[in-house]
């Protein structure tokens, strides 16, 4: 250990320690590295980010294909009654929390199905407001967008976003819609959008608002077990919630609903795939740490960073895997194998080595083993380093690692429909 990280841990143990109120809290942003990556102290374990490619240590993945007690998974009957199952279990004990018995009930209201022209393209759009608990508020705001001369059921991609779901977002955020939604509605498709915090606030101490307040409430538990639901897990029940709705719409295909979800939400996407078989498809946009990308490796955001910075995204026990990522029993190639053999596209950014994009790209071929075994296509490559600029669409496992920063591009989305194209069908 060299005299700026000493430096640096004594400052983080001294700060921490100090319980005057007039001590300043210690800075974990330590700025940005040459290549403008940005630093971060984790004050539990002293851990700095790293983008060293020689620091990132060895490591060893846990098997998705060996049982709990240490018998091989042969065949797809074992992975899907067995194996998958503990899988379940491991994610909802140690890492995102159960949903709770005592999770609201949401019922569906449509408010209105106005027909407009845009771009060319004729669209019916549908505003729909789920009503949690038969409480004023929150409601789930959902939004529709379908081609209106469709003479059939349609598939239909759901995003959950960081703008606005239905009639009335703050005006300050923009509707969400995909910046291809010309493109999809050209296929034949529909999409529709939803916004994550009308199901749960995204901010710490937050308990006493939301569908986490309605649970607890409802169960009168004064202090939540270890593995209470987290917002992630929240926000995944409030997609399958949103689902209840779309199978029963007369414009939608309830075996076509694709889900899409960028950084936490991204995994928020995966994590719902794994606990709803209805979702036919996974868009999973520069998901990250705990999400698309592999914890054991040492490289941008870490387990110790989600469990400082974001404790409310989790359940309580994720807190025990600070500064222990090899011990974990679990690992992103398992939450995208979860959705197997159902298709999952995942991508990352050369600007965004937050979220190492190198890791989700290895995760993605770890979890291949998972997917053959049920009898569909990979990813369809072992090469160590993503090709950039370059989708790989050709198996079930989708691919793309585009040049720029944390964001769902136009280029990812185009990626994205070429592979959808495969399950949905081109009008």
């Amino acid at each position: 250990m060299g005299p700026a990280m000493r430096t640096i841990l004594a400052f983080a143990l001294l700060c921490c320690a100090a319980a005057a109120p007039q001590q300043p809290a210690p800075t974990t942003n330590l700025g940005t590295d040459a290549s403008g990556n940005p630093r971060r102290l984790a004050l539990k374990t002293g851990h700095v980010s790293n983008y060293d490619e020689a620091r990132v240590g060895e490591y060893t993945l846990p098997d998705p294909l060996v049982l709990a007690n240490g018998t091989r998974v042969r065949d797809a009957r074992t992975w899907q009654r067995t194996r998958r199952p503990e899988i379940i279990r491991l994610y909802e004990s140690e890492i995102f929390g159960r949903v709770p018995a005592t999770a609201p009930r949401v019922t569906w209201k449509v408010l209105g199905v106005p027909i407009l022209a845009r771009a060319a393209v004729n669209v019916a759009i549908k505003h729909v407001d789920g009503i949690i608990a038969d409480a004023e508020t929150p409601r789930i705001r959902l939004t529709i967008y379908t081609p209106s001369n469709a003479k059939r059921r349609v598939p239909l991609i759901l995003l959950m976003n960081f703008g606005g779901g239905g009639t009335t977002p703050a005006a300050s955020l923009p509707s969400g819609e995909p910046p291809v939604a010309r493109d999809i509605l050209a296929r034949g498709w529909g999409y529709a959008t939803i916004f994550y915090q009308d199901i749960q606030p995204d901010r710490a101490d937050t308990a006493k608002e939301g569908v986490i307040n309605l649970a607890r409430a409802a169960g009168r538990r004064p202090a939540p077990p270890d593995d209470d639901w987290g917002a992630i897990a929240v926000w995944a029940w409030g997609i399958s919630r949103t689902i209840d709705y779309l199978v029963t719409d007369p414009a939608v295909d309830p075996r076509r609903i694709a889900v899409q979800g960028h950084s936490r939400l991204g995994k928020t996407a995966l994590w719902a795939s794994a606990t709803d078989a209805r979702i036919a498809a996974v868009y999973a946009s520069c998901a990250g740490e705990m999400g698309s990308a592999l914890s054991r490796r040492d490289w941008g955001e870490t387990v110790d960073d989600m469990a400082q910075n974001f404790p409310w995204w989790f359940a309580g026990a994720f807190q025990q895997w600070s500064g222990r990522w090899q011990e974990m029993p679990v690992d992103a190639h398992m939450l995208i194998a979860l959705s197997a053999p159902r298709p999952v596209f995942l991508t990352g950014g050369t600007a965004d080595q937050w979220a190492d994009p190198a890791g989700e790209y290895l995760a993605a071929v770890a979890a291949g083993p998972v997917y053959r075994l049920l009898g569909a296509k990979d990813l369809g490559t072992t090469e160590p380093r993503p090709p950039l600029d370059t989708p790989l669409t050709s198996g079930d496992i989708g691919w793309h690692y585009h040049t720029g920063a944390h964001a769902a591009t136009p280029a990812d989305w185009s990626a994205f429909l070429v592979f959808l194209d495969k399950y949905f069908g081109h009008r």
